[in-house]
């Protein structure tokens, strides 16, 4: 009979199962699905909102009232109940306010909520989400989010995945992050990237944590030997934190069986890398570049497959790397490895290498000709690592090459043909490299950057240069290119930022028409034989910045519509054959940004352009931020730079980068007149004025002395007169002075800068005094101008005249003058004469002297 019972109870257990399991799913509470639809309708959907996203879809577009919202994309129920657990929102295309009373605060169940990639367009996180206790996974990464991350995020104590951060820089005090760490016990993934968080790291977080990411966070101190024993740990990213010290363990962690990534690019390590990193048995990938990492590598990583340790102190032999069996990137530029190259040759285990960086660092020799196995190599990177050689044909028959940097090394002959059809970059600058372009380098469909400046490059640039349309750098500065630019390169694409084809021989004029829709920055034809004006379409070019057609042979005028381009910041047109009057149009707007104007060396003439001066508004400032100077460029810095040729403290510098606190005026070798323009005083950023080598003449004007920041000045080789201002003393930023040949008179100034300039800054201005000694205006600052120089002048025009005076004749003058001399220094000291008497006294003194150097010399 028990028997009996047992069975029916177990059919009918299984029968009340099988019911269970047959009836319909709940549905989706009317109330959670219009708290769904209301939180929809505050967005609208943008695709550029999730940007960043791999591939993104607008999940909440379809969203509506005739379905049950448990089959909505991106909601998920439970089973039971029917209550909204999940909501995955993820790339899902939102973009609006996020307000701190949303709708979706009233899903009261939900446990995994992640609206990573959106655009909440810098809302605030609201403190609500703390009252949402049933959060185990909550993702708001790169979603838009700004301010500070509110301490209620601490109450959701059952989290086991936290992601914050991204886009917007968000903060957490330093309290609230170790509140955080202390209450959140079951975390297994925390990422903070990016979130501002200016602490320490506190000791008592998750023994849980598996991944943990606090990239660019602002820490400091010493970090937790802890982390390095956390059993679980599989990732760790502590990188772009340089206050943040690292010792490792020196015996074995107790993470490493787990511990797959590590990045600790940026941080401060101390000492050198122990022995205990060869227990890192499992890691794939290692980033510890710009670390200031010491010594040589001593351990095998068996499973390492991303290897970054570029930009440290690293040394020993490069070769001991090829013990790493499975690298797919080897990263090792900028160290102190030694060695040759050879053990490229009879390495068959990279067969899976795909980057290979082992640049700046003490290598030598050539590349190994007979290296195999690297089919599957894409960027290949030597630059600056004294090579030398051919170039071996291995490296051009690559199939999948992207990037070739062999760059600043010494390598001679031919660029070969290319078989690979992606690449993307090509940098062999700064070599001996010579031949013509290959054919294959001007088809390449995805090339951005060709840099191939100073090499000895021959032929002629083919048309078929313009087939690259995504082309952004173009560099050929500095070789031997003849024949003609061609037409198409300002027509070629939208992309190119870049054109240099300065120091060649290139000729004809510039018969390039540039389109409408053109992005050049640089332009730079300097040190050619190009003949011809300057081409009107440049004014087109709306982003330009440099302009160098500097060394030419262009004839025309001044083109002022150039002052037109609102970014243009570096004007060069020296030594062509322009000429004519440097006029400026009625538009006040001119140049505004120009900070290098070179039209020296021309045939420029009238008066200096004082209606240009006005226009030059970013020289009207000076640059704060000298104490840590930038380079002018752009978003492709450490690519391309902004090169030019200028003159400034007395010296040519070619091809040099131009600081963003050059503002330099040089006018020098043109035939300007006239008087020079008080309104120069206003230009108070210069560093360098030169107006050398004109008609100029008048007076310096004492405006000048405004120019507080200028380190050179050249106005020699005019027709100026008058005295030195005294104002100019104030310039104490001045290392070079030149005033020679002109017409000056008076006292040289005395006093800080100018105490420093030698003779040669005055020669020629005969009615000068202070230098040399000979010629001391002793205690007296001032001399009168309309007396001196020209008796002067008068007395030794007289000497010149009388080539029949003697020596006796010059004994007795002396002898005469000096009698006199005494008399007068006797009567002055008696009798108390005025101070002008004494100057009359100094004045003789000096007449007799000058005699007397004059007579020596012709005998």
């Amino acid at each position: 009979m028990d028997c009996v019972k047992l069975v029916f109870f177990m059919l009918y257990t299984f029968l009340c199962q099988l019911a269970f399991s047959s009836s319909p799913p709940h549905l989706c509470p009317k109330d959670q699905a219009l708290a769904l639809l209301q939180f929809k309708n505050m967005f609208t959907i943008n695709p550029d909102a999730s940007y960043y996203c791999d591939s993104s879809h607008p999940r909440t577009l379809f969203w509506n009232n005739s379905t049950d919202c448990c089959s909505w994309d991106g909601v998920h129920c439970d089973k039971m109940t029917g209550q909204v657990i999940e909501l995955d929102l993820h790339c899902s295309q939102l973009q609006g306010k996020f307000h701190s009373n949303s709708s979706l605060f009233q899903l009261s169940n939900l446990k995994r909520l992640d609206l990573s990639f959106n655009d909440f367009t810098e809302s605030l996180i609201s403190p609500k989400f703390g009252e949402s206790s049933s959060l185990t996974h909550l993702d708001l990464f790169d979603s838009g989010f700004a301010g500070i991350i509110p301490s209620e995020i601490s109450h959701l104590s059952k989290l086991h995945v936290l992601r914050i951060g991204g886009q917007y820089k968000l903060s957490l005090g330093p309290h609230n992050f170790e509140l955080l760490l202390k209450n959140l016990t079951q975390l297994r993934d925390l990422n903070l990237w990016d979130v501002n968080l200016s602490s320490t790291i506190p000791s008592n977080f998750s023994s849980h944590l598996a991944i943990l990411t606090l990239y660019n966070t602002g820490l400091r101190g010493l970090l937790p030997e802890r982390f390095f024993h956390l059993t679980d740990l599989e990732s760790l990213d502590l990188s772009f934190n340089p206050q943040l010290t690292v010792r490792f363990p020196t015996t074995k962690w107790n993470s490493s069986a787990s511990l797959m990534y590590l990045n600790l690019y940026n941080v401060n390590f101390t000492g050198r890398i122990p022995e205990s990193f060869s227990h890192l048995t499992a890691v794939q990938e290692l980033d510890m570049s710009h670390s200031n990492l010491l010594g040589p590598i001593l351990w095998n990583l068996t499973s390492i497959e991303i290897l970054y340790l570029n930009n440290n102190h690293l040394e020993g032999p490069i070769s001991h790397f090829s013990r790493f069996k499975k690298l797919k990137t080897l990263s090792l530029g900028n160290n102190n490895f030694d060695g040759r190259l050879e053990f490229l040759s009879f390495n068959r285990s990279w067969m899976q290498l795909e980057i290979l960086d082992f640049s700046s660092n003490s290598l030598t020799g050539p590349i190994p000709s007979n290296v195999s196995g690297l089919q599957n190599l894409r960027q290949l990177i030597l630059s600056s690592s004294h090579l030398n050689g051919t170039i071996p044909s291995w490296i051009f028959d690559l199939p999948s090459l992207r990037l070739l940097d062999l760059s600043n090394n010494t390598f001679s002959g031919k660029i070969q043909e290319f078989k690979s059809k992606t690449l993307a970059g090509v940098y062999l600058y700064q070599n001996q490299l010579e031949g013509p372009l290959p054919n294959s380098l001007l088809n390449q469909p995805i090339l951005m950057f060709l840099l191939l400046s100073h090499n000895s490059i021959s032929g002629q640039i083919a048309s078929t240069i313009c087939n690259l349309t995504m082309l952004t750098v173009l560099n050929l500065r500095s070789n031997n290119l003849e024949g003609t630019i061609p037409q198409c390169l300002g027509e070629m694409n939208e992309n190119l930022w870049s054109l240099d084809l300065s120091n060649n021989s290139l000729s004809g004029t510039i018969d390039t028409t540039f389109s409408i829709r053109n992005s050049f920055r640089v332009i730079s034809l300097h040190g050619n034989k190009l003949t011809g004006k300057v081409p009107p379409s440049l004014i087109i070019c709306t982003y330009l910045t440099l302009l160098d057609l500097g060394n030419n042979q262009l004839n025309d005028t001044f083109p002022n519509w150039l002052g037109d381009l609102p970014y243009l910041k570096i004007l060069s047109l020296r030594s062509n054959k322009f000429h004519g009057p440097v006029k400026s149009s009625r538009n006040t707007n001119l140049f505004p940004q120009l900070q290098i104007m070179d039209l020296s060396s021309n045939g420029f003439s009238g008066n200096l352009p004082i209606s240009l001066f006005g226009n030059l508004q970013a020289m009207k400032k000076i640059d704060v931020n000298t104490r840590t100077p930038q380079y002018v460029s752009d978003q492709f810095a450490g690519y391309y730079d902004y090169l030019t040729t200028i003159t400034t403290k007395g010296q040519d510098f070619e091809s040099v980068q131009i600081f963003a606190t050059n503002i330099i005026i040089d006018l020098s070798r043109n035939r300007f007149e006239g008087h020079i323009p008080s309104i120069i005083g206003d230009l108070v950023g210069l560093r360098t004025l030169n107006l050398s080598h004109n008609v100029l003449e008048g007076h310096i004007p004492a405006s000048l002395q405004n120019l507080s920041v200028l380190e050179s000045l050249d106005l020699s080789s005019n027709k100026l007169d008058g005295e030195i201002p005294q104002q100019l003393v104030s310039l104490t930023s001045l290392e070079v002075l030149n005033l020679s040949h002109n017409h000056l008179v008076g006292c040289i100034p005395k006093g800080k800068q100018f105490d420093t300039f030698e003779n040669n800054s005055y020669l020629r201005n005969d009615g000068l005094r202070g230098l040399p000694p000979s010629r001391d205006c002793g205690r007296y600052d001032r001399v009168p101008q309309s007396t001196i120089p020209l008796e002067l002048d008068q007395e030794e025009e007289e000497e010149e005249d009388s080539p029949m005076i003697s020596w006796q004749a010059v004994l007795m003058g002396y002898g005469c003058g000096l009698v006199i001399g005494l008399s007068v220094i006797y009567i002055m000291w008696s009798t108390q004469y005025p101070a002008w008497f004494s100057r009359m006294d100094v004045k003789l003194e000096h007449i007799i002297t000058t005699r007397m150097k004059k007579h020596k010399k012709r005998y």
